[in-house]
């Protein structure tokens, strides 16, 4: 009998075990649980020429920023599904393997193909999705709108598949029909809650629709059910930081940075390490919080260990973050040269965008507001060219009002700040709305 995945695909293995394995895995991978190398791993040892397995593997090294281990596994997994794999196997580890790579534009162009003949493979179509995905770091303009579209090409079939009303339901949320995306992801996220990605969906619906407290609620019922090295729990702390700077509560917010955020402490992938810590403590000082200066530092160095060249935009901003809040010009400069080099070479599908806010940043953190708003506001429409989600992309505005409010462009930040009131209630854009006058 031929053994299959969860989605009723059918598996090159004779191993039950192998075969078991490999879908626990990928559940976990999906749920963004922990577990999910462990399985994977028993599933190589029992067949060890199971590309999927392997491919699937390579998949979390990516995810922690392991390169070499995950080029290693993906080069193995080529090589054994072509010897043993089915035309849908061959196509999958290709498609996963190029994302591996950092071969974007293939990968995209190679996830289309596969998933038109395959829509159900879902790990392939986990690729373009999320904050982090292939489409939100591809340079698209358009991604939250892709990523939507994609979801409603291939909903019917997967039905009320727990990950899958995840995944859509988030980006229906975050291309604009919140409040159908919040409901779809919490459909999802009753049929398991043993689900970070969709705890994680139903926080970022929370946040776009005003429901902080809920939101709050939320995190202290459901994060003691997850342990601190799971690949999202850092992150959902940071979202829960986010409700506390709604509320002016400073104190709480540093508390979760401490206990959750701070690199010494976090468990979670270099990149949530580098965004997440810069982001709150960029937040907490433009909202005129006092942050330690120790605190810039040690995630300052971190995040140079982390990320000691340039490459991915999104990490490059909040590098930007660290340079001009400790005034490391220096290493600011260092990186502006690889970008701009980029950007000249056509090497930067972000696009302009990107050089334009290090240098708003640094120009904030220069107390020269004038030269930030002026920097920043040519590109404020582009800025979701860099990736990731509204509520991380939205530290660009908040940078940009609160510059706006410091040089004597009060008119044009009430604008800004009535247009985000009407598509949402926020304490903190009320009392800023008011200081504006």
């Amino acid at each position: 009998m031929t053994l299959e995945d969860r989605y009723g695909l059918p598996l090159s293995t004779s191993s039950h075990e192998a075969a078991s394995a490999y879908r626990e895995g990928v559940d976990l991978m999906l749920a963004g649980w922990t577990g999910t190398a462990e399985a994977l791993e028993r599933a190589i040892a029992t067949d060890p020429d199971f590309a999927l397995a392997h491919i699937a593997r390579a998949r979390v090294h990516a995810f922690y920023q392991q390169g070499d281990l995950a080029r290693a596994k993906a080069a193995v997994a080529r090589e054994l599904v072509a010897r043993r794999g089915t035309e849908r196997e061959r196509s999958h580890v290709e498609t996963l393997a190029l994302a591996i790579e950092g071969r974007l534009p293939e990968a995209i162009a190679a996830m289309r193909e596969h998933i038109a003949s395959w829509p159900r493979d879902a790990l392939a179509l986990s690729l373009p999705l999320g904050a982090f995905g292939l489409f939100a770091f591809s340079g698209m303009a358009d991604h939250d709108r892709a990523r939507h579209e994609l979801c409603e090409r291939v909903a019917r079939h997967y039905g009320e598949d727990w990950w899958f009303l995840t995944m859509s339901g988030w980006a229906m949320t975050e291309n604009g029909e919140v409040a159908r995306g919040r409901g779809v992801t919490e459909r999802g996220f009753n049929l398991r809650r043993a689900n970070a990605h969709a705890a994680h969906a139903v926080l970022h619906a929370m946040f776009e629709d005003g429901s902080i407290e809920e939101a709050d609620r939320l995190v202290d019922d459901w994060i003691p059910s997850y342990d601190r090295a799971g690949i999202l729990h850092g992150h959902i702390r940071w979202h829960q930081a986010l409700g506390a700077l709604e509320h002016g509560d400073a104190t709480r917010a540093l508390s979760i940075y401490a206990d959750a955020l701070q690199p010494s402490v976090t468990q979670a992938p270099p990149l949530n390490v580098v965004t997440d810590s810069a982001s709150l403590l960029w937040r907490l000082s433009a909202y005129g919080h006092a942050v330690p200066a120790p605190l810039w530092r040690e995630a300052d160095a971190a995040a140079q260990k982390l990320f000691p060249k340039s490459g991915l935009p999104f990490a490059d901003v909040h590098l930007a973050l660290f340079a001009a809040a400790t005034q490391n010009r220096e290493a600011l400069a260092a990186r502006l040269a690889v970008i701009e080099q980029r950007l000249a070479d056509g090497k930067l599908p972000a696009g302009p965008v990107v050089p334009a806010i290090c240098r708003a940043l640094l120009a904030f953190a220069d107390e020269d507001y004038a030269a930030c708003v002026q920097t920043l506001a040519p590109v404020l429409a582009e800025v979701v060219r860099i990736g990731g989600s509204h509520a991380q992309r939205e530290l660009i505005e908040d940078t940009y009002i609160v510059a706006l409010m410091r040089c004597g462009g009060l008119p044009r930040a009430r604008a800004l700040l009535d247009a985000r009131l009407h598509r949402r209630p926020s304490l903190r854009d009320t009392r800023w709305q008011a200081a504006a006058g």
